[in-house]
């Protein structure tokens, strides 16, 4: 079992060095730490330390950070990739939260984070569909607005003519701002219409 180490700050201006000493100081091998400075609005996947990292890590190792906070952007970042972690047989653990996997401590911390995590993201659908209602009895409509069929029969027009004179349907239907699918729906919608 191997204990590797992350560090993350934000800005080139801060000190990684607080992290660090606090790796070596527990045993991390200073070549087994792994560092990136980006700001917290990345994903942990998405940061270039942490993608070197997930490539050097094999099951039964140890990833270790300063805080937790370090893994994410938000409580749901974190445990997504504590989670992502523990699927591939890697252990975290936090210095400064106590978070250590092999204590019955650390155990209980990942599982509450693990249910503010489910919270958190409850939460988030209930503000969404909330919104939405609230946005629905104002008069907002969502989806694709609707077709003037008016207008599209004059564009099928001129994509018949166009095609007729050879062009391909890709370049018929952007003489008129659609896709070669788009074209293809409003054709497969007019015939529907039509044949009623």
């Amino acid at each position: 079992m191997r204990l590797l180490g992350y560090t993350r700050v934000s800005t080139t201006n801060q000190d990684p060095q607080l992290q660090i000493d606090s790796l070596l100081s527990i045993g991390v091998e200073k070549r087994d730490i792994f560092s990136d400075v980006t700001s917290g609005r990345k994903n942990a996947a998405d940061r270039p330390g942490m993608q070197k990292l997930l490539e050097h890590a094999t099951d039964g190792d140890t990833l270790v950070v300063w805080r937790i906070d370090r893994l994410g952007r938000s409580l749901l970042d974190v445990l997504n990739t504590v989670s992502g972690l523990r699927d591939r047989g890697i252990q975290v653990r936090s210095i400064s939260d106590g978070i250590d996997p092999a204590t019955a401590t650390g155990r209980l911390m990942l599982n509450m984070l693990a249910t503010l995590a489910e919270y958190e993201r409850e939460l988030i659908v209930e503000r969404v569909r909330a919104g939405v209602a609230v946005a629905q009895e104002a008069g907002a409509k969502f989806g694709r607005p609707r077709s003037d069929p008016a207008v599209v029969a004059e564009k099928l027009a001129i994509v018949c003519a166009a095609r007729a004179e050879g062009k391909t349907a890709e370049a018929a239907a952007s003489l008129v701002g659609w896709s070669r699918p788009t074209l293809y729906r409003h054709q497969q919608e007019h015939a529907t219409r039509t044949a009623l």
